[in-house]
C-alpha cells in the first residue's frame, strides 16, 4: 500500500490564494507513488475563503480534501492542532494558503526521511540556491536572531526555525502537546520537539515568495516578543 502524505493548509481570509494553492498542490507529482490528504482548516474567515474551498471541492471530486472550519477565529497555532489530528498520512506538512512557499518541493522535504534518515525537516529560507524574495531587512533579523534563541535552548543548528515548512513523521506531531493558538506555534513545536529522544531533524534549502502587508502578510512585532517568550517557557518550563 502507497504511502501518504498529509499537507495541513490553515486559511483565514485567503478568499484570492486559497484555489491558487490548491491546485499547486493537486499538480505536485509526488516521489515513490506518494498519495495526498489535504486538510484545510478554515480560522473563521470573514471573506469567501469558504466557498472558493466548496468550489475547489466540486471541481476536483478525485482528490482527498477534507475540510474543518472553526466557529471563531483562534490563530494559525489552533487551526493546526486541528489539522494535526484529523491526520492520516504516513508523514505531514504544513502549507500556509498565501503562496509564499513553493509545494514543489514537496519532495526535497520527504526525500530525508522517505530514505530512513530523518524523523523530522525543516524547509530553510536562509540556505541553499533557491529563489528568495528581497523583502524587510528587520523581519530577517528578528528571524536570525529568533532561531538563535531556540538553538540557545535545544542545541539545534537550525538556519531557519520560523519556517513554514515543517515536515514530520505522524506519530511524532500527533504525539507532542501543543497548546500556543497563533505563531507562538513555530518555537513551541520545535523546542518540545526536540526534547523527544533521539529525534533525527533534517534541514533542507527551499525558496521564498514573500508578502508585503499590503498583499495580506498578517505576523508582526507583537508576534515576535510572543515568539522569544515560547522559546523560554517551552524550552524551560515544560
Amino acid at each position: 500500500m502507497n504511502k501518504k502524505l498529509t499537507i495541513i493548509v490553515p486559511a483565514y481570509n485567503e478568499e484570492n490564494t486559497i484555489q491558487h494553492i490548491l491546485n499547486k498542490i493537486n499538480e505536485v507529482q509526488l516521489i515513490q507513488d506518494l498519495q495526498k490528504e489535504i486538510i484545510v482548516v478554515n480560522d473563521c474567515s470573514a471573506d469567501n475563503t469558504e466557498q472558493k474551498v466548496t468550489e475547489f471541492q466540486q471541481q476536483h471530486p478525485e482528490l482527498t480534501i477534507v475540510y474543518k472550519k472553526h466557529e471563531i477565529n483562534k490563530g494559525k497555532g489552533a487551526a493546526l492542532r486541528t489539522g494535526f489530528q484529523s491526520a492520516t498520512g504516513d508523514f505531514v506538512i504544513v502549507q500556509d494558503a498565501d503562496m509564499e512557499y513553493d509545494p514543489n518541493e514537496f519532495n526535497i522535504l520527504v526525500k530525508p526521511i522517505l530514505d530512513g534518515f530523518a524523523d523530522v525537516v525543516y524547509g530553510s529560507r536562509f540556505m541553499g540556491g533557491k529563489p528568495h524574495r528581497i523583502l524587510f531587512f528587520w523581519h530577517t533579523i528578528g528571524n536570525k536572531m529568533l532561531t538563535f534563541a531556540s538553538n540557545l535552548f535545544t542545541n539545534l543548528n537550525l538556519t531557519d526555525m520560523e519556517t513554514c515548512y515543517k515536515m514530520f513523521r505522524r506519530e511524532i506531531i500527533q504525539s507532542i502537546d501543543l497548546k500556543e493558538n497563533r505563531f507562538g506555534f513555530e518555537p513551541e513545536v520545535t523546542a518540545k520537539m526536540a526534547k523527544i529522544p533521539k529525534i533525527r531533524v533534517y534541514e533542507v534549502g527551499i525558496s521564498y515568495y514573500g508578502r508585503t502587508y499590503e498583499e495580506g502578510k498578517k505576523i508582526g512585532m507583537k508576534d515576535a516578543f510572543r515568539a522569544l517568550y515560547c522559546i523560554i517557557r517551552y524550552n524551560l518550563f515544560s
